[in-house]
């Protein structure tokens, strides 16, 4: 093996200066403890540590006393420990929400098979409380029954219960019935956002506590909130979560997570700080360690990919780049999760948005270019990390799972197409309101409003002129069955033609996700949120129906008079169509690459948005969803028809 120059018997002053150096250039790359003459001269990396956790596992920890802690001795670096034993975690971040449940296990053997001992979640508080006070756990929300099968499967879970959680989901995973009072400010301590994170609390943790470490269970961290540090709006509010939890039994170890600038200082007593990162360099650790000294090093998010958005590119991460960043993790016994492992997709509106200037809409994909795939197929990041993990450990991995299946099925067209207009007697009875009233606070649901979906809001005009509306995120705006224009973010009026008879204004408006991050989503009321003008004239006097394309809709949708599909047809309509996937249905992937702008439902399942501006041009679809033989496929498409319908077993995003 050659030697290392630093080695060499001719050593020039500049390499004489470089060794002295050396240590004060690693401190800013390597943790920052007093033991930092850990690192030797010789080289940037200590010995390759082997572990052995065979016996540090769900199923083989028996006696347990004192769970997930920390450890500074004053001799090596600090250092995590479980029941006492010395512990890295070699997290992965899989969303129980985003994977079909039948396909959890398969999801979570592969997790393991790579050599992993942890995976992460978050818990959505928005899909959990759908309707102010009504909760759902059941089906793909079972959030207990995936925590259980990941220490059957022998993993350790750390849970990222929110209230935020970002995770690019709408609102960050806050309910959009937050957003009826005005008065309400989400992610402080105002009174009114409390009381409901208090009713949330009382339902999800007494779920969680019998999952804890000291319970039996695979629990052994909660994380406190989600990127406090860049938001700040309140210094006592993560404070407050913490006593939350702790007054609900909470008594594993409690960790906060942030941005690598944007770590709170005077972070909450008691809890560890941790960090995300999109690269390993020199100064990732300078903020963590000026609020936080001698404890171990947690990535709590370590990015190997990244999400994408209508109207731009998809994007990708070098899986060499990601394969030395983890080998540096574990050199410097640095604790990780990869964020994502498996990241899944957006189904029906989950989707959250971005704003730096203007809304845009995150995809319906969530593959986040993660170490497995959408569809839970292998990549080159898998088989790296899984040599990698290999190496280190001392006992073999296991056998890594099939693949699951994948299948082309024949193309279908679609035979039978309904207009939207046609549709609206087959929608919940309309709201008539005075004035245009916003998603969130229309009269249903039981008083929650409407999430997700579109909104359409019909009056009588009689006279054209410039109408002016603020709509959110994008409405068309028809006269009768005619579109005339597009209102959004970005134009908030267009010329209404004069008119020699009364005419239908209708002014139809589809929630394209809510913002995520950032102070934004204070303001992310959706539908139109103020008075309808023209010529500075207000309207008055609105029939408002909500469309949001739920499972009973559809439903309702069959008993209704389906025409011939013509050979085209512009505006908002529903096609039908059967999908016929034999006697034993796979995975596979939906191409709608003629089509236009709008949503795919299968058996009544929203898969998710599709639209021709890119960059994903293939929607996912789950052979468990899959009926054998013949499956009803229902396209919403807004703007105008298609042809065909094709499938493909390889995705294109």
């Amino acid at each position: 093996m050659k030697p290392s120059p630093l080695l060499s018997p001719c050593l020039s002053w500049k390499r004489m200066v470089g060794i002295f150096f050396l240590p004060f250039i690693l401190s800013g790359f390597a943790p920052r403890f007093k033991q930092e003459e850990n690192f030797t001269l010789g080289g940037a990396h200590p010995s390759q540590p082997r572990f052995n956790w065979s016996h540090l596992t769900p199923l083989e920890l028996k006696n347990r006393s004192v769970g997930l802690g920390t450890e500074s001795t004053g001799r090596g670096k600090p250092h995590f420990t479980l029941e006492g034993h010395k512990f890295l975690i070699f997290g992965g971040s899989i969303h129980y929400f985003r994977v079909p449940r039948e396909y959890w296990r398969d999801r979570l053997l592969k997790l393991k098979a790579c050599g992993f001992n942890t995976v992460t979640t978050y818990v959505p508080w928005n899909l959990h409380e759908p309707e102010r006070g009504k909760f759902d756990f059941s089906g793909n929300l079972d959030l207990e029954a995936f925590v259980l099968m990941a220490a059957e499967i022998g993993l350790w879970v750390i849970l990222r219960p929110g209230p935020y959680i970002c995770s690019e989901m709408d609102l960050g995973g806050l309910p959009s019935w937050l957003l009826q009072d005005p008065r309400l400010l989400l992610r402080t301590t105002n009174k009114s956002f409390i009381e409901a994170v208090e009713k949330y609390f009382d339902h999800l943790i007494p779920r969680v506590i019998p999952l804890q470490y000291r319970q039996g269970g695979p629990v052994i961290a909660v994380q406190v909130e989600n990127e406090y540090g860049s938001f700040n709006k309140d210094k006592t509010y993560m404070p407050y979560l913490h006593k939350a939890l702790l007054r609900r039994g909470i008594v594993e170890l409690l960790l906060t997570s942030d941005g690598e600038k944007h770590v709170l200082s005077g972070h909450t007593k008691g809890v560890l700080a941790a960090i995300n990162l999109q690269k390993l360099h020199q100064n990732a650790f300078s903020q963590l360690h000026k609020v936080q000294r001698d404890k171990p090093l947690l990535i709590m998010e370590y990015w190997v990919g990244w999400f994408d958005r209508w109207g731009d590119k998809h994007h990708v991460k070098d899986a060499k780049e990601v394969e030395h960043a983890v080998s540096e993790f574990i050199k410097y016994e640095i604790s990780f999760n990869v964020y994502m492992f498996h990241g899944g997709t957006n189904f029906g509106f989950m989707n959250g948005a971005t704003y730096f200037g203007e809304h845009t809409s995150i995809v319906t994909s969530y593959d986040y270019d993660a170490v497995l795939t959408e569809a839970g197929d292998y990549t080159e990041k898998y088989f790296k990390l899984q040599k990698l993990f290999q190496s280190v450990s001392a006992t073999p991995l296991p056998r890594v799972p099939q693949l699951t299946p994948k299948a082309v099925y024949p193309r279908m067209r679609p035979s039978l197409y309904l207009p939207l207009w046609d549709a609206l007697s087959y929608l919940n009875e309309p709201v008539r309101s005075r004035q245009p009233v916003n998603m969130e606070n229309l009269p249903i649901n039981h008083g929650s409003g409407q999430s997700y979906g579109l909104v359409l809001y019909e009056k009588s005009i009689c006279s054209g002129g410039r109408l002016r509306a603020q709509a959110h995120d994008m409405a068309q705006v028809f006269l009768d069955e005619t579109m005339i224009g597009i209102l959004n973010d970005n134009n908030e009026d267009l010329h209404i033609p004069e008119l020699r008879d009364c005419r239908y204004l209708r002014i139809l408006v589809e929630n394209q996700g809510r913002v995520n991050f950032s102070w934004q989503i204070q303001n992310e009321q959706k539908g139109i949120t103020g008075s309808v003008s023209i010529n500075d004239s207000s309207l008055e006097g609105f029939t408002i129906y909500s469309l949001e394309m739920k499972m009973s809709f559809f439903e309702r949708l069959r008993s209704a008079t389906w025409k011939p599909v013509p050979d085209s047809h512009q505006g908002p309509a529903f096609y039908r169509g059967t999908l016929k996937a034999g006697p034993s249905p796979k995975d596979t992937f939906l191409s709608l690459l003629n089509w236009n702008y709008g949503f795919v439902f299968i058996n009544g399942r929203n898969l998710g948005r599709y639209w021709n501006i890119g960059p994903q041009k293939t929607l996912y679809l789950p052979g468990a969803w899959l009926h054998p033989e013949d499956n009803e496929v229902i396209l919403f498409e807004k703007m105008m028809s298609g042809s065909d319908i094709k499938s493909t077993d390889k995705p294109m995003l």
